[in-house]
């Protein structure tokens, strides 16, 4: 399991403390810690 280029991501929530980040990827919930997370680069989707 990981990230591929191209697919959508939600933040699910943050530890009080910012560690560790879960997020939703294609239906499956990722665990990373701030270090790995910031390896993720992310466009905003428009709410049209």
């Amino acid at each position: 399991m990981g990230l591929l280029e191209g697919k959508q991501l939600e933040v699910l929530f943050r530890a009080p403390l910012g560690d560790p980040i879960a997020i939703d990827v294609s239906g499956y919930t990722l665990s990373l810690r701030k270090d790995e997370a910031a390896f993720i680069t992310v466009n905003a989707l428009s709410d049209n």
